[in-house]
């Protein structure tokens, strides 16, 4: 990405600017097929550990901020909605315990279950619900010494998991699914800590949703993008400035020669934070600037659906909207 005709921001030091040469977005003409040839998705990143990085290459500011907001709020996700709580006699309040459950991930796939609908029985059906129990008390251990202070040997089920949750299949769903498929996603995440005498006796019941309902059903934990940074060196730099500039950067941005002038090495994860621009002897070496068309984006899962199934999914969603807004059209 170093062509001349890059559309580009420039970090100055109290503004931003424009490039002379680029005419900006409200200028242009759409067209599709320069759009096509313009278009580019290049996957940079996929790992279950730091999910997805992907650059999308060439389209409009509202382009990539409607994937954005579909990855976060209109792709479909499983969720518990209803929770009958026939008791609790734990220190958490029930409406609290309510939302605590809401927001444990399940492992269920969305596209394998339908919405429920207005004419749907308050149970469900095994196309469209999934159901739980929860169900623990806590008690002392019989062998448990007087004189021990560690809880895990004092009490039993004194904490309680997510992986104490139980699976109450419907219908034929035992036939489908298995409960490793539709369960949490995490067996260790804590819900509550109880004393002898405490107990929880829940019904759960989820269901799917689209996070611009509620947050819970949102499928990621975070979908964001940048643009990508330029960095270019407009003079030599060396020494002690060398090491200077490299401290004002991200590290692994600017790097040193064996002759200790300093280069650009990666710009890529710079974070923009013009720290160079508090040294004067400095403020003339570098030019900072933004590809104002080359989005960085990063996509991590809650863990039902894999990064790169909610983008995709994320495209289906804006094609069907794209498709009704047509019809609209084309029916006045």
């Amino acid at each position: 990405m170093e062509s001349k005709t890059q559309p580009l921001l420039y970090m100055e030091e109290y503004k931003v600017k424009q490039d002379p040469q680029d005419y900006g977005l409200a200028d242009e003409v759409f067209n599709i097929e320069a759009f096509k040839n313009k278009l580019q998705i290049v996957i940079v990143r996929n790992d279950e550990e730091n999910g997805l990085e992907f650059d999308l290459i060439g389209v409009y500011p509202a382009i990539a901020n409607a994937f954005r907001r579909l990855m976060l709020s209109e792709v479909p996700s499983m969720a518990i909605e209803k929770v009958y709580i026939y008791n609790n006699t734990s220190i958490i309040q029930d409406e609290v315990l309510a939302h605590r459950m809401g927001l444990l991930p399940l492992r269920a796939d969305p596209r394998l279950f339908a919405y429920r609908t207005e004419e749907s029985s308050e149970q469900g059906t095994e196309q469209d619900t999934l159901e739980y129990e929860l169900k623990v008390k806590c008690t002392r251990r019989k062998d448990a010494g007087k004189d021990q202070s560690n809880f895990d040997e004092i009490y039993k089920n004194h904490k309680v998991y997510s992986g104490h949750l139980k699976w109450l299949p419907k219908g034929k769903q035992a036939q489908i699914y298995t409960e490793a498929s539709v369960g949490c996603i995490h067996e260790d995440i804590l819900i509550s800590q109880l004393r002898p005498g405490h107990e929880l006796d829940l019904r759960l019941i989820a269901v799917k949703g689209i996070g611009k309902d509620h947050a819970k059903f949102s499928p990621v934990c975070t979908a964001f993008y940048r643009l990508l940074p330029q960095i270019k060196l407009n003079r030599e730099v060396s020494g002690k400035d060398a090491y200077l500039l490299q401290s004002c950067f991200s590290p692994g941005v600017i790097g040193i020669d064996e002759n200790e002038s300093a280069y650009v090495k990666d710009a890529r994860y710079d974070s923009c934070s013009r720290n160079v621009y508090r040294y004067p002897q400095l403020t003339d070496a570098v030019t900072m600037a933004r590809v104002r068309d080359h989005y960085i984006f990063t996509v991590e899962s809650v863990g039902a659906l894999k990064p790169e199934v909610i983008f995709l999914e994320a495209i289906k969603v804006l094609k069907k909207k794209c498709r009704a807004f047509i019809d609209e059209i084309e029916a006045e």
